[in-house]
Parts: structure tokens; C-alpha cells; sequence
């Protein structure tokens, strides 16, 4: 069998009983998140089941992997958006995703590492704009947050002669900055701590460990880059006033 864990009716039987003692769990702690975690395992049931079916028509066109792509970051950047700040400015969140994931991944067809398939495109850009998102969503909320908490430095280094964007960036960029440790514990726990999807999904399929060692090192460090890039950006158009609450 090829699959890690088998997909019996006793599987989805697991699946629910763990959403609920999850949203159980976040209810007798009073975080404030136990539908929410009800809410996301079924949309993630939902949206899995379309996705495969999708991806099974489109992988072996590229108008229609460009397309899911796409979509992918459509939703990645509108995601990050609202976690941000509501309204139009969200969608400046568009802009530190792609900012991260487009040069990597240009970077690696042009040299060849990232084979233009869908089978390989789909996964790999996907992987990006996922680290691209968490990593903007971070940043900007903790940029946000730190501008409003401590508004009166930002007045005092404004008072100091330094330019609106030059004080927020001296206010926000330290907290907002440490959005890229999670990526950067990742990497640095890889193989001891955890063994990433990329790996793994590779094992499964048969190839053999230095292969897939090797490849979910392209990964990591690929995501590493696409996230710094992230961060920086998010900083910035924080710094400029482009999100706003």
C-alpha cells in the first residue's frame, strides 16, 4: 500500500471525533476558536475532495494549472488580507505574496530545478504562497499592532525629525520581523523534530531517502527566501500606511 494511512470509513470515524475534541478542548479553555475549529475541518474536507478532482483534469494542462494557480494566490492574498485589516486595503496583502513566491519560483525554471508540470508546479508554487501567506498575515498584524499600542513613540521619533515611514519602521519592524521564525525553526529542526510533506510524500512514492532528503531541501530553503522576502515587504507597506484599521 502506498498511501501512509489507510483510507477506511474508520479514517473519516477519527477525523471527526478528533475536529471535535479539538473545538472541545478550545471551548473548555475559552479561546474563543471552537467553531472555528469545526468550521475549518470541514472546509478543509470540502475543499480537498474539489481540489483532487480539479487537479486530476488540470495537471496535464498548463492553461489550466496557470489558472489553479492563480487561484491559489487569489485566495492566499485575500486570506492574509483579512487577517491583517478588513476592508479594501487588505489587498495589499497581493503584494508581499507575490513578491515572495514569483522570484523563486521563476528562479527555479528558469534554471531548470522546477520541471514545468503540473504535477511538480502545483505542489511546489503551493507550498510558496502557503509560507508567503503566513508569513504576511504575521507580519502585518504585528506591525499593525505595535503601531497602534505605541503610537506615542511613533509621535516622540516623528518629534526626533524622522519621517513618518522611518518611525514606524524603527516601532514595528522588530516584532513584525519575527513572523519568519516559525520557517526559520523549521529548517533548522528538519529531520529531528519533524519530517515535511515533501520528504515524506517522496518516500511513499518509492524514491530513496537522499533523493527525497535532497529535494525537500530545495524546498525548505526556497521557502526560507520566500518568506524573508515576505516579511520585508509587509514591514514596508506597513511602515507606509497601506494597511489600515
Amino acid at each position: 500500500m502506498n498511501t501512509m494511512l489507510p483510507v477506511t470509513p474508520m479514517l473519516g470515524v477519527v477525523m471527526a471525533l478528533l475536529a471535535l475534541a479539538g473545538a472541545a478542548v478550545a471551548a473548555l479553555g475559552r479561546s474563543g476558536h471552537a467553531m472555528a475549529v469545526l468550521t475549518a475541518a470541514g472546509r478543509a474536507a470540502v475543499q480537498l475532495a474539489l481540489v483532487s478532482l480539479v487537479i486530476g483534469w488540470a495537471i496535464g494542462l498548463l492553461p489550466a494549472v496557470v489558472l489553479f494557480l492563480l487561484v491559489m494566490y487569489g485566495v492566499a492574498s485575500g486570506t492574509a488580507g483579512r487577517r491583517i485589516t478588513r476592508g479594501r486595503a487588505g489587498w495589499w496583502a497581493a503584494v508581499p505574496i507575490a513578491a515572495g513566491t514569483a522570484p523563486v519560483v521563476v528562479l527555479m525554471l528558469v534554471t531548470g530545478v522546477l520541471p514545468t508540470r503540473g504535477i511538480t508546479l502545483i505542489p511546489v508554487t503551493g507550498i510558496l504562497l502557503g509560507g508567503c501567506l503566513t508569513a504576511t498575515s504575521l507580519a502585518g498584524h504585528r506591525a499593525l499592532d505595535e503601531l497602534r499600542q505605541r503610537r506615542g513613540e511613533v509621535e516622540a521619533a516623528l518629534a526626533l525629525g524622522l519621517s513618518p515611514r522611518d518611525a514606524a519602521l524603527e516601532i514595528c519592524r522588530p516584532a513584525a520581523a519575527r513572523a519568519l521564525v516559525p520557517a526559520l525553526d523549521q529548517t533548522r529542526t528538519v529531520g529531528l523534530v519533524t519530517l515535511p510533506g515533501a520528504f515524506v510524500g517522496m518516500m511513499l512514492a518509492g524514491s530513496d531517502p537522499v533523493h527525497a532528503g535532497a529535494v525537500q531541501l530545495a524546498v525548505l530553503v526556497a521557502l526560507l527566501a520566500a518568506e524573508s522576502a515576505a516579511v520585508v515587504v509587509t514591514i514596508e507597506l506597513a511602515a507606509r500606511g497601506r494597511f489600515s484599521r
